[in-house]
Parts: C-alpha cells; sequence; structure tokens
C-alpha cells in the first residue's frame, strides 16, 4: 500500500472519483435538523450519485489521523458529488444500505467501487459528526431501520409462483403482490404487500398489466423479482430515489460467492485454472480438473466455478497470466472468492457483478471485500491510494515455479490453462 502525506502528522487513504460535467441537478437530499442538548444538529442525507461508464463521481474519500469517520473531500467543482449537494468534511455513514462507520476504510472505497456507476450513499456533516460521537450516540440509530428493497428468486411449483398481481386499472408499473401462504414466493423471501419494481433485471415502470402477465409467462419456471414494502417504496420515492436492485438485500438468494482458503500441499492446490468464455461473451478463468483429497477439494471447490477475486482482488478485467501471477504472489497459501456456474449465469442474467453482493461470513477471520483493478484505460474506476495495511487482512497468495502452456479452444481461439 503507498502511504500519501498530506497535513503535518495526517495519514489518509484517498479514493478519487471524478465527475460528469454533462450530469444535472436532479435529486437534491432531504436535510433535516433537530435541536439536541441546545445544540444544532444535522440529520444524515441521502444521495443518490448516477455516472456514466467513463466518468466518476467527483470527491475523494479519506480516512484522516486524529480525526474519526470517513471523510468526504477534495470535491470537483461542479462535478457530480457538488451538484447533488456533497459537503468538504461530510462523513459517510452508509452505501447503498450497509452502515459502514465502524467498517476498515479499505473495506469502504471497496463498496463503493462494486457498485458500479450508480451508489447511494447516506452522509452526515462533520460537526454534527464529531457532537454525535462526543455524546456517545449510536450513528446507526440516526438512520432508518430496513430500507432495502429484496432481491427474490422463485421457482415455480404446481401451483405457480405463490403470487398475483394486483394494480389499479389503466396506470402502468403500479403493481402490488398478492402472496401464497408457505407457497414459493413467501419462500423466496417476497412479503405479503410487496410493491413489484423490477422483472428479471427489468423495471416494469413501463409496463401494463399484460405486459406484465406476459413476461412473467416468458419467464418459465424461474422468476427474479425486486420488490419493496410500502415502508421502503415510501422512503424512496419521497427522497426522489429510484430503487434499483444493486440496493437490495440479497439474503434470500440461493445464489452466494463461496470463499475458498487453502494452505499448499507437496502436491500443490490441486486445480487447473483455465481461460474460457463466459455465458454473457466475455472472458473468464475457470477452475477444473479439482484434485479429489488435495487442498483445493477440501475447501470446497467444484469443477466449473468461475474465480472472481484471489487474496481480496478482483481479476475482473485481467488476462489468464496476469491472474496465475495473482495467485502465485506468495508460496504456500491462496484465498479464492468463487461462484458456481448457477450463480453465475444468474448474476450475468441481471447484469449485477456477484461481489457487489459479497459479505464476508466471519469478520472475526479477517477476510476484507475484494477490490476492483484500477487500470488506467478505464476512467469511469477508481484510482486509490492507500496508507498501510492494517492487522487481520486477507491471507497472501502461493503457488511458484508455475509454467504457463498453451491450448486451442474449440472455436480455435487461444485459451490458456494452468495446474495448481
Amino acid at each position: 500500500m503507498k502511504q500519501t502525506k498530506g497535513l503535518k502528522g495526517e495519514k489518509k487513504s484517498i479514493i478519487k472519483f471524478e465527475f460528469n460535467p454533462k450530469d444535472g441537478i436532479d435529486n437534491p437530499a432531504l436535510s433535516l435538523a433537530e435541536d439536541t442538548d441546545g445544540k444544532r444538529m444535522g440529520e444524515p442525507r441521502f444521495y443518490l450519485l448516477n455516472k456514466g461508464s467513463a466518468e466518476t463521481f467527483g470527491f475523494c474519500l479519506h480516512e484522516e489521523l486524529g480525526c474519526q469517520g470517513h471523510i468526504i473531500r477534495q470535491i470537483e467543482v461542479g462535478g457530480l458529488a457538488q451538484r447533488r449537494g456533497l459537503q468538504d468534511g461530510d462523513r459517510l455513514l452508509q452505501v447503498n444500505g450497509h452502515f459502514v462507520d465502524h467498517m476498515d476504510h479499505n473495506r469502504v472505497v471497496q463498496k463503493i467501487k462494486a457498485s458500479g456507476n450508480q451508489v447511494l450513499l447516506v452522509v452526515l456533516d462533520g460537526d454534527s459528526y464529531e457532537a454525535a460521537k462526543a455524546l456517545g450516540r449510536d450513528l446507526s440509530q440516526m438512520l432508518p431501520a430496513d430500507i432495502r428493497p429484496r432481491l427474490c428468486h422463485i421457482m415455480r411449483d404446481k401451483s405457480g409462483f405463490g403470487f398475483s398481481v394486483s394494480g389499479p386499472e389503466g396506470v402502468k408499473g403500479t403493481f402490488q403482490l398478492s402472496v401464497q401462504q408457505d407457497g414459493p414466493a413467501e419462500r423466496a423471501g417476497v412479503l405479503p404487500g410487496s410493491w413489484l419494481l423490477e422483472l428479471n433485471g427489468a423495471s416494469v415502470r413501463s409496463y401494463s398489466h399484460a405486459q406484465l402477465a406476459r413476461k412473467l409467462k416468458q419467464s418459465g419456471s424461474k422468476v427474479t423479482l425486486l420488490v419493496a414494502s410500502t415502508a421502503v417504496e415510501e422512503f424512496y420515492r419521497l427522497r426522489g430515489l429510484q430503487v434499483t436492485a444493486a440496493l437490495a438485500d440479497t439474503s434470500w438468494l440461493p445464489f452466494k460467492v463461496r470463499e475458498l482458503h487453502m494452505v499448499k500441499g507437496p502436491a500443490g492446490y490441486g486445480f487447473l485454472l483455465k481461460e474460457d468464455d463466459c455465458s454473457s461473451g466475455a472472458t473468464g478463468q475457470f477452475l477444473w480438473d479439482v484434485d479429489a483429497g488435495l487442498p483445493a477439494e477440501q475447501a470446497g471447490m467444484k469443477e466449473g466455478d468461475r474465480l472472481l477475486a484471489v487474496n481480496g482482488e478482483s481479476i475482473e478485467g485481467l488476462d489468464h497470466q496476469q491472474t496465475v501471477l495473482r495467485i502465485r504472489s506468495h508460496d504456500d497459501q491462496v484465498t479464492l472468492l468463487v461462484i458456481d456456474p448457477t450463480g453465475d449465469e444468474f448474476y450475468q442474467s441481471i447484469g449485477l457483478s456477484p461481489l457487489l453482493f459479497f459479505e464476508e461470513s466471519d469478520p472475526a477471520s479477517g477476510s476484507r471485500m475484494p477490490s476492483l483493478p484500477s487500470p488506467s484505460s478505464s476512467p469511469g474506476l477508481c484510482r486509490v491510494e492507500v496508507g498501510p495495511k492494517r492487522p487481520g487482512s486477507w491471507l497472501v497468495a502461493a503457488a511458484n515455479n508455475i509454467g504457463i502452456t498453451q491450448s486451442l479452444h474449440q472455436e480455435e481461439q487461444r485459451r490458456l490453462h494452468q495446474a495448481f
């Protein structure tokens, strides 16, 4: 990690977000205030930032020695963040509905990066933040509870999907769900009275009732719904914020990113890394030839898993040789994030990265959110400069003295594979 110097005695880790000058002011944040112990204390403010794929958000996120919290700094003049209303010194409390004030700074940076081109931020002004900390207030209690929509994947049974749809006659895009007790929809996490927002990754805002019925019929035996309770829908609507799947609670989804930690044995890890095409047409790195009884199988690796991250670093955008170098960067152990083919197909079908929803299952283990690469050719990604690693970061990789061999893909394209 690279350490940067600012003011005397200051340590900071910075995430740089540039901006889209063409973007307009269409999402002012709602800001309230209250009187606490005779002092004016602000309320958390909500900002939904949308950018193009070749653009950035227009602010830096600092961690500063002697100051608490994740601090908004270096707001670009005329940039997206400034036009939305972010202020220098604001403290970041939430990212896409996740409370982050207690999190390691690097993890917060990765949550923003994994969000892609849209992120929902909740901030508190610096003075109010310091005052709340001095008073010993629990900042999470200043935020409304359970404001996340739900992403639910439903498998049809003999009775159907287990929900019915109603809405005002002649009004497009307004659909409320009645849910069959203990039916497929309820088991998938859909609450009675939920409002339907997206169907199979597409907004239903422009659908008529007949169009929705046709789309449901075309879904076959499975359907993915983004739904929100009345309270959640109203919360976002009153603030002029669009609810999308990137904000969703995915607790009910059967598709999970898996974390595999392996210590290298005398015969290696026992798997083959092979480059091939994903179902989306992009190139990916896949895990094959998992040897029985060796570390890879013991860690839970399955043939056909797609590799997502190595030692906390996403491999998105990396080629085969770069990925091999990541794995062999140390001598005797490696931690991988993988997803099985069914889960991979699901996330590609709704256009979201599985890493967006990854959460380590055991914070005490020291695992961190994976980070996305920031190649200079991709100005829409974030430039990050961070200070020294803290204790408890991801275990580093292993696999040395590896030769790279070549094979031909069935479509005559060059593909690489590597045994570990």
